[in-house]
């Protein structure tokens, strides 16, 4: 099992993590579609059609987060839920990912599909950190053939180029695990990318973000570039 977005990348990069604290309970709906599905430096699929809802008040946010492959009816398909809280720069939160590959309402420790991250992170402004380790379930094994307590960390940096907002980022597994593909031996740079973002005008008060970069896993000596555009319903 590996786990979220063409675009772990581009949600990370796509929304900040020093979102303040609102007052009001608000709701998100919207959905990618997105040339290709990269996740932390890896291919997790083709053309897909990538839906997000989600609630937040006060800092506390719960989203659900889906991919559904566009290319063939045998595409797998994604649902993932996060429970997270946002104050100032800091960011925390739990997600549960799940694949189709198995029934959904399965939890039993040695056989569940679910993998659990707890992650954290913090931005400066000038450039954000962030860190994410497994903590349960389906999660990889290491040399020992013992649950690896997968973990990766990135840093990423916004700048703007040519009236285009950019961010580069830089992404590795720390140690020894089979959940990230180039990362059996140790300590493995998975993810070195480089992701625009630009909102084109449709009229005065409707546009459509679109993004696009190159996506690079040093570990493996893979490269892809991606696409994708977002719709919003708030």
């Amino acid at each position: 099992m590996r786990k979220t977005r063409i675009t772990a990348l581009i949600i990370a990069a796509a929304m900040p993590l020093g979102m303040k604290a609102q007052d009001t309970v608000e709701t998100a709906i919207s959905a990618d579609i997105v040339s290709q599905y990269i996740w932390r430096g890896q291919e997790l699929g083709k053309a897909s059609l990538q839906p997000t809802l989600g609630i937040s008040y006060k800092g506390i946010s719960l989203s659900a987060w889906g991919s559904v492959g566009l290319s063939e009816p045998s595409d797998s398909r994604e649902l993932d839920l996060t429970l997270g809280y946002e104050y100032e720069g800091l960011s925390l939160g739990i997600t549960d990912y799940w694949f189709d590959e198995d029934r959904y309402f399965l939890y039993k420790a040695d056989t569940t599909p679910h993998v659990f991250e707890a992650y954290v992170g913090y931005d400066f402004g000038f450039a954000s950190l962030s860190w994410y380790t497994n903590i349960g379930g389906a999660d990889g094994l290491n040399p020992s053939g013992k649950m690896a307590y997968s973990s990766y960390f990135e840093v990423g940096v916004p700048f703007q180029l040519g009236g285009v907002d950019f961010t580069a980022s830089l992404g590795a597994v720390p140690y020894a695990t089979d959940f990230y593909a180039g990362s059996e031996d140790g300590f493995s740079i998975v993810n070195a990318s480089v992701m625009a973002f630009k909102e084109i005008s449709v009229s005065d008060s409707f546009s459509i973000p679109v993004f696009a970069g190159i996506c690079t896993n040093p570990g493996i000596g893979t490269a892809h570039l991606v696409f994708g555009l977002t719709i919003s319903a708030f």
